[in-house]
């Protein structure tokens, strides 16, 4: 069995479907009423997913890296034996490049370009946990994006930025 059922989980994949179907909005309220439920103590891979995710939803980029940053703080207290309890293919380490990307992106677009290239220094470190497959690829190219647009001084949303 690949998965175990969870309710909490359950939850916010339905918000972030409502966020896939442009229902921002609603998968917005939906996630922060399940923060509320949760709390900053609250299971890690929950309150990882969620901010992940809620993060994702905000307009405000400095709003986003609140939650980009509760992310990889909830990532840094799960176990693998903890995520791997909601999938078997789940590695904690595989979390990292997508997490310090999203904060290299928020650096960004607030025009705090140091914190920007850090950031992306922090997702480079950890690209190699990521497969070579779509999803690998998809961060490798926002890597480049981010990277580009630092160096160019730009702070424009991009337009293969997920969310919003």
């Amino acid at each position: 069995m690949d998965s175990i059922s969870d309710p909490t989980m359950d939850a916010i994949m339905r918000a972030v479907t409502l966020g896939r179907e442009g229902e921002t909005g609603q998968a917005r309220t939906a996630l922060t009423e399940l923060w509320a439920t949760l709390g900053p103590q609250g299971d890690p891979l929950h309150r990882c997913t969620l901010a992940h995710f809620l993060a994702d939803l905000q307009p405000d980029p400095a709003q986003a890296l609140v939650w980009d940053v509760r992310a990889l703080d909830a990532a840094d207290s799960l176990t693998n034996e903890r995520a791997r309890q909601h999938h078997s293919s789940l590695d904690v380490a595989g979390f990292y490049p997508s997490l310090h990307l999203n904060l290299a992106d928020n650096y960004r677009r607030l025009g705090s370009f140091d914190a920007a290239h850090a950031a992306l220094a922090a997702t480079r470190a950890c690209l190699h946990t990521l497969a070579d497959d779509a999803y690998g690829n998809t961060i490798r190219t926002a890597v480049d994006e981010i990277d580009e647009a630092t160096r160019a001084g730009s702070t424009a949303r991009r337009d293969s930025s997920p969310g919003t």
